[in-house]
């Protein structure tokens, strides 16, 4: 999963011939990227173009699963790919878009190879059903139909693209998770010497100081800062303090830290770990008993994903929402679990792999060797307190596995004599 531009034809040669072999497997004519001022970032990173060159015009740069592709770019943004291989086409006028477009979908015109497509691979979701993918607009899906061709969704051939480590982005991962879940335990080691001290202390006082934790370790979150949430607050699932709006935190609290970070190194990928605590000696019984419910779905999941990789079932982020949710509407709590089970992990903390999800969205995609998300079921008793208890999987080859180890077993009683 590289996101710079490469200057070697032999790796655009290579990114092209795996793309159109993924085409072959999934029994797909081809892969047609589509953009207008940037519409798509993911072809960008799928194609490995940059970002921050001028992009006003629309261009198409068709992938079929066997000859050479085809790239179609306005006049006036000629260059536009010309770190690609394959034959060009520029237009003017809409209708030489048009045109062009046809011409490399049906094999036919001046210097056309190959035969009418039938099934092409776009960014495309049907129904929105993974608005994460649906980067196409209507229109143009009505004209690629107009050409006999039928687009289906790429989200497997996104996934394995996108989401997929190298062994190299798995290393950072694990640095970054070790390092989280350190930052973790110093917070809470933190929050126990300022109420010790009797410091007059808050969530954003907390925050800042796993931010100032975050440098010390040569890490960063992209400036999107950490959850530090007592009490109510702490039913809020995004919430977030901040330097003007935040809550004092003090003795008899309840307090969750939702951390996520990746080294700052080129195409580092995250790690995100939550954790929740009481400013106690002992945690009170009602805390605990939230908690181990949570626990039970988030373990349930991990069980299923490590059962179904060893035993090498094909398993959908769906079905993995619906093995930790059931746990939770069984206790009685399905209306106070708000959110999706989970989210692909990649160089952004939310990826674009497959999310454990069937609940927002019923996202079919399946959970592909060598790619991340996170597990974390939550309650929310609105008002009174929130629990949240995250950990991340990646899944390798048939073999699944729960990173930043070891993962909270029970509420922390940050007061307690260690």
């Amino acid at each position: 999963m590289k996101t710079v531009e490469t200057n070697s034809q032999t790796e655009r040669a290579a990114r092209v011939a795996a793309i159109q072999a993924a085409l072959r497997e999934a029994g797909l004519d081809g892969w047609l990227f589509y953009d207008f001022r940037k519409s798509d970032p993911l072809a960008y990173r799928i194609l490995q173009l940059h970002m921050h060159n001028i992009t006003s015009r629309r261009w198409c740069y068709y992938v079929p699963s066997e000859g050479e592709p085809v790239k179609i770019v306005h006049t006036i943004e000629r260059e536009k790919l010309d770190t690609l291989p394959g034959r060009k086409l520029v237009y003017l006028p809409w209708q030489q878009l048009h045109a062009a477009l046809g011409e490399a979908l049906t094999g036919k015109g001046e210097g056309a190879s190959g035969g009418q497509a039938k099934r092409v691979a776009m960014q495309y979701s049907p129904e929105n059903a993974i608005p994460y993918l649906a980067r196409v607009d209507a229109g143009m899906i009505e004209l690629v139909r107009s050409f006999g061709v039928e687009p289906v969704t790429s989200a497997d051939l996104v996934q394995m693209f996108e989401a997929v480590w190298t062994p190299a982005q798995k290393r950072t991962h694990d640095e970054a998770a070790n390092k989280i879940h350190q930052i973790i335990m110093d917070a809470f080691a933190e929050v126990a010497r300022r109420i010790r001290a009797d410091v007059p202390t808050t969530e954003y006082d907390i925050q800042q100081f796993i931010v100032q934790r975050y440098e010390d370790e040569n890490m960063t979150c992209d400036g999107d800062h950490p959850i530090v949430s007592v009490n109510a607050n702490s039913a809020n699932p995004h919430y977030g303090p901040t330097a003007d709006v935040h809550a004092p935190v003090k003795r008899g609290d309840f307090i969750l830290f939702d951390v996520w970070a990746k080294l700052q190194e080129p195409e580092a990928v995250y790690a995100d770990q939550t954790w929740t605590g009481y400013i106690g000696e002992t945690v009170p019984e009602e805390h605990e008993r939230i908690f181990q419910i949570v626990r039970a779905g988030r373990d349930a999941a991990i069980r299923f994903v490590e059962e179904s990789v060893a035993a090498g079932r094909e398993i959908r982020g769906a079905e993995v929402d619906d093995v930790c949710r059931n746990r939770i509407v069984e206790a009685g709590y399905g209306a106070q679990f708000l959110h999706r089970t989970g989210h692909s992990i990649g160089e952004e903390v939310h990826g674009n792999g497959a999310n454990i999800d069937n609940l927002e969205t019923r996202d079919s995609r399946r959970l592909i060797p060598r790619t991340c998300f996170s597990i974390e079921p939550g309650i929310y008793l609105e008002g009174n307190f929130g629990v949240r208890s995250e950990v991340d999987m990646y899944i390798g080859d048939g073999t699944a596995e729960v990173t930043g180890q070891p993962i909270q077993t029970e509420v922390m009683a940050i007061l307690k004599e260690q």
